[in-house]
């Protein structure tokens, strides 16, 4: 797979590899970034595209492994490949355990690496996706006022309009409102639809507004866990 919408990106301080990566990744119709420090590369702006990244793991100063924690807590959405020279053990295990998409052992077969490549650049489509619908559903729930926060939580959980009236100590006929007001305003048609749209702001982290919990409770509930 080469797409003009989509860019590789290898780090490594080995100049020959690097540039012999550069030349198949050319060649093969992907457009190519090369870096020869980890440093250098984190200082590079996430790209308004598909992407993936061809890591070295064994680099003086700050290693693959490093580089690799850096765009996880930073959040990027880029799959990356581990490449080493050296069978450690260790290090294949850390960094498949933190969310590698491929690991290659140098040297490396060349249509093991474009297939790794392909599969990244695919990932990378996916996760940006994602993010995409992920954002446009925080918006959505940034929409709510904090009461319908509170009932669409309720809602999913699966409360019926009286339970939830008697949770939050006010009458049944406010909750339909509230209610009413969520499913507009979340785009849904059903409550299967706002369990679909929970699930996925749930999947990558808390919703943008407050911790669920919070959100669901009532201030005699947040007393009593005082």
């Amino acid at each position: 797979m080469s797409d003009v919408d989509s860019i590789v990106f290898v780090v490594d301080d080995d100049d020959s590899l690097r540039r012999s990566l550069e030349r198949l990744l050319r060649v093969t119709g992907h457009n190519v970034e090369t870096f020869s420090s980890a440093a250098e590369f984190l200082q590079r702006p996430d790209p308004d595209m598909a992407c993936c990244l061809i890591l070295d793991i064994r680099m003086p100063n700050l290693t693959g492994l490093d580089v690799q924690r850096a765009i996880t807590e930073a959040g990027r959405p880029m799959p990356i490949i581990l490449m080493t020279g050296f069978a450690d053990v260790e290090s294949c295990v850390a960094g498949m355990k933190g969310g590698a998409a491929d690991f290659l052992l140098k040297p490396f077969d060349e249509d093991d690496l474009l297939r790794a490549v392909t599969a990244g650049i695919i990932q990378s489509v996916e996760l940006r996706k994602a993010r995409q619908v992920r954002g446009e559903l925080e918006n959505r729930l940034v929409a709510l006022t904090p009461r319908e926060t509170q009932v669409f939580w309720l809602v999913v959980k699966g409360l019926l309009n009286k339970q939830i009236a008697a949770h939050l100590g006010t009458k049944e006929g406010t909750v339909k409102l509230h209610r009413a007001n969520v499913m507009r305003k979340l785009h849904a048609q059903s409550v299967a639809d706002l369990v679909r749209i929970a699930d996925r702001l749930e999947s990558q982290g808390n919703s943008p507004v407050r911790a669920r919990s919070d959100l669901t409770a009532t201030p005699r509930d947040r007393a009593q866990l005082a």
